[in-house]
């Protein structure tokens, strides 16, 4: 039986024999036959930003050719990516981004989706995940879990955490209703003001991406308690995971993917998979990951599909927790 990969090199096959060797050029071999966009949902210069210039980089690298990023920002990703679900499927334009927001958690986030995370798209593969880290000031006489829980419950109301973006309340929201918590939830807009409260103890603790407090970790700002995945990543050991550090059943990656506009032909998309599956596991690539609190998540169109459906679920029911209410 053949896998994957080698039925899409056979159906390449029969289709180049019909079309002939000009057919062969157009799907194929002639790729990439102009600038490659790669869209970024973030500002030049941000953090997810310069990953995104990473893989855009390496890219250009394995195809020969010319690889832009191109930033539309705004609407929490939302104008990139509809931006890449009407862009026209000739594989130049491609969406380098998290796709556990943009994809598994877009029908909760948005009152009205003007494109459809899975028909409107061909996902390639995953690339990397993170995770968001649950944080108290190093002022904080808290060391762990347990002792933050029986604070929070001693203060009932008047605890409070802060908060920045869907994920953040999620992992909040779920470890309040693990021990059935009352502690308040304070929005912030702007990392920088949420980030200073914790130090100061304005706020009891947050939870934030932990590519944002990385410095301040490691400058002994802010004490670390556990990560929102089940299990430790692998690039920052240090820190436990939800379930070691004592919150059962929580379990929230950022993993990254890579997409195109549905109907790019199978050919440029099984060309680009491989590229970027070849990429992945690199000793820049893994490098690049570990120095930016990121873990490699090779995969396929196969596995991202599971996943992409599995963690839209999963969002559903982080939203019915959290209370996140759809803009």
């Amino acid at each position: 039986m053949m896998d994957r990969r080698e039925f899409a090199t056979a159906s390449l096959a029969a289709a180049c024999l019909a079309a002939g060797p000009g057919g062969a050029r157009a799907q194929d071999a002639g790729y990439p036959n102009g600038v490659i966009k790669a869209i970024a949902m973030f500002p030049p210069g941000s953090g997810a930003d310069v990953k995104i210039r990473f893989y855009a980089n390496k890219l250009a690298q394995k195809c020969g050719g010319t690889v832009l990023v191109e930033n539309k920002t705004g609407a929490m990703g939302y104008i990139a990516t509809e931006y890449v679900a009407r862009a026209k499927p000739d594989g130049l334009t491609i969406y380098i981004a998290p796709g556990s927001s943009m994809f598994a958690a877009a029908p909760v986030l948005f009152k009205t989706l003007k494109f459809d995370p899975i028909a409107d798209f061909e996902h390639l593969t995953t690339l990397n995940y993170s995770s968001f880290v649950l944080c108290v000031s190093s002022k904080s006489a808290i060391k762990t879990i347990p002792e933050l829980t029986a604070l929070m419950k001693q203060k009932g109301t008047k605890g409070s955490y802060g908060s920045i973006a869907p994920p953040s309340v999620a992992f909040g929201e779920t470890y309040k209703s693990k021990f059935g918590l009352e502690t308040v939830e304070v929005k912030y807009k702007d990392q920088g003001p949420l980030i200073a409260d914790v130090i100061n103890g304005v706020v009891d603790f947050t939870c934030i991406d932990i590519i944002t407090v990385a410095g301040m970790i490691k400058d002994g700002q802010l004490r670390p308690l556990c990560m929102a995945t089940a299990n430790r990543l692998k690039s920052i050991p240090d820190i436990p995971g939800a379930a070691e550090a004592g919150i059962p059943g929580l379990d929230i990656k950022n993993w990254w993917s890579v997409s195109v506009p549905a109907h790019t032909p199978k050919a440029i998309c099984a060309k680009l998979e491989t590229w970027f599956n070849e990429m992945a596991l690199e000793p820049d690539t893994l490098k690049f990951l570990f120095d930016n609190g990121s873990d490699p998540m090779p995969g396929d169109a196969a596995s991202l599909k599971a996943l992409l459906l599995e963690d839209t679920k999963n969002w559903r029911e982080y939203a019915r927790i959290a209370h996140i209410e759809p803009v």
